[in-house]
């Protein structure tokens, strides 16, 4: 069959389309099979990440930063001091023999004399009597346990001879619990056992078995319940005072409440807590329960802030009213530090996770020789010295960001930093503001050690009343009160005050202690 010109063209054009056709087909494939790299890439991560958070160590150092982690090298050839600290005194003068730090002078001391025997007081050279001359003292540190005792409130009743008609009975002062066997010290004691040591109520009521004391758990239940109801008006005088400073912080944390309406028992609550800034004259630390993570919790319980709040990069702290976000660098650096973990080992003290870590470290450099300045002086030096490190090290993000897997590790650090960047560069605008949000997860931290013993509430009212004990303890412990000192005071007073009294000389700043 003989071929025209038209047919060979059309041909062709058969041939160009089905070559198009295929080159497409070709170019899908290599896009699935590049998503499908991506995702066995990140695949791998998680796994390595997850074997690294099971297995390995949970420090942020690396042995590329010699000159910032160094205080084990520092301090490894240094021996500790096992002798107690010891005073020589002879003729008067006192002469301090080397030795650890000093106990405290406030605790009570007991002396224990040790003589020479009679037989042993005369001179060895003439036989002439010794006379003393001196002592040398050492001392050491004698726990005495728990002190257990019955209080007898004895009110005294009077009559009248003359017309023997009626008997007036002397008023005790009202108790935190009527009707209750606990002091106000009992109380104090278990509150402080449980939430700021992490005991459970099971093993103190154990405790108190030993002390010949039958106090069982339920009773023990009831006892932090009726505390935290009468401490409830003092919280409530802590929230209005925590919503006037300039600086707050802020962090959440998982907890289960098993007989929330509504809600399996397996299903996550959360304890919110809300804090002061670090430099503030008026430390407080507050918890509050919600049964969810939204963003209407913290809106809610800010109603009427306005100020500075610094957190993580969870969301649901976006967009409050009136509310200026601050970020964490110590976030940011972590990210770095999880892809750091992960990069072949002839990358990680020179690949950019590195890079991206010591240049944050540049800018805590920065914070530590400013912690002593006032706010005006540090605002100052952030801006001098930080300020350039920010902008080099943003620049250096925007172009890593282009050459690296956008869900890698390294390339979440990156999208990370460049999203939270307003708030990261935020603590500039302020010497009070820290780089980052420390201080909340530190203060979060002994929620979460005790949920390991005892892991749940059962009710809504009872993590409602958790929060308040918790915010009453670590609110002390901020303000270096002794946190059993401080709660023997308020329930030994508050029985007594009324809905009229004003509360401000029961805060922690203002409150005097016996």
């Amino acid at each position: 069959m003989k071929t025209t010109p038209q047919t060979d063209l059309s041909q062709i054009d058969q041939l160009k389309a089905l070559l198009a056709a295929q080159d497409t087909t070709l170019l899908k494939q290599e896009a699935k099979i590049s998503a499908q790299s991506g995702e066995i890439f990140w695949l791998k991560e998680q796994l390595g990440l997850s074997r690294i958070n099971q297995f390995g160590s949970s420090s942020e150092k690396h042995p590329a930063q010699n000159d910032l982690f160094n205080e084990a090298e520092t301090c490894e050839s240094i021996e500790p001091a096992e002798q107690a600290p010891a005073t020589e005194t002879i003729d008067g003068y006192q002469r301090k023999k080397p030795g650890r730090k000093p106990l405290p002078e406030d605790l009570p001391r007991e002396r224990i004399v040790h003589d020479l025997a009679d037989d042993d007081k005369t001179c060895n050279c003439c036989g002439n009597e010794l006379h003393q001359v001196g002592e040398e003292i050492s001392e050491q540190l004698d726990i005495v346990p728990a002190k257990v005792r019955v209080l007898q409130h004895v009110k005294l009743k009077y009559g009248c001879r003359g017309c023997e008609e009626g008997i007036t009975t002397a008023k005790a002062l009202k108790q935190p619990i009527p009707g209750s066997i606990a002091s106000p010290g009992t109380l104090a004691y278990v509150i402080t056992a449980k939430y700021c040591d992490a005991l459970p109520l099971y093993r103190q009521s154990v405790i108190f078995d030993r002390f010949g004391v039958d106090v069982s758990r339920s009773t023990l239940s009831h006892w932090m319940m009726k505390s935290a109801e009468l401490l409830t008006p003092l919280y409530q005088a802590m929230r209005r005072q925590l919503l006037t400073e300039p600086i707050l912080h802020a962090d959440e944390t998982t907890f289960q409440v098993l007989k929330e309406p509504d809600k399996a028992a397996q299903a996550k609550s959360y304890m919110w807590l809300y804090r002061t800034g670090g430099r503030s004259p008026h430390p407080l630390v507050l918890f509050e329960y919600q049964p969810g993570r939204g963003q209407c919790h913290p809106q809610q319980f800010l109603s009427g802030y306005c100020g500075y709040l610094q957190v993580d990069g969870y969301s649901g702290y976006n967009n409050l009213e009136n509310v200026a976000p601050v970020g964490c660098w110590a976030h940011a650096r972590r990210k770095f530090d999880e892809a750091v973990k992960l990069a072949p080992k002839t990358k990680q003290k020179t690949g950019k996770g590195m890079i991206a870590i010591n240049t944050i470290q540049k800018l805590y450099r920065i914070e530590k020789a400013s912690k002593d300045l006032d706010a005006d002086a540090r605002k100052a030096v952030r801006q001098a010295q930080a300020l350039p490190i920010l902008v080099d090290f943003k620049q250096w993000l925007e172009k890593s960001e282009a050459q690296g897997l956008p869900k890698s590790k390294m390339g979440t650090a990156i999208t990370y930093c460049l999203n939270q960047w307003p708030k990261l560069m935020r603590y500039i605008e302020d010497g009070d503001l820290s780089i980052d949000n420390n201080i909340a997860e530190r203060d979060i931290r002994p929620f979460t050690t005790g949920r390991k013993n005892w892991m749940f509430s059962q009710t809504p009212r009872g993590a409602n009343n958790s929060a308040i004990l918790y915010s009453l303890v670590l609110t002390a412990r901020a303000n270096n009160i002794n946190p059993y000192r401080y709660l023997s005071a308020l329930l030994t007073r508050l029985p007594n005050v009324t809905i009229d009294d004003d509360l401000n000389d029961l805060m922690p700043w203002d409150i005097v202690l016996d």
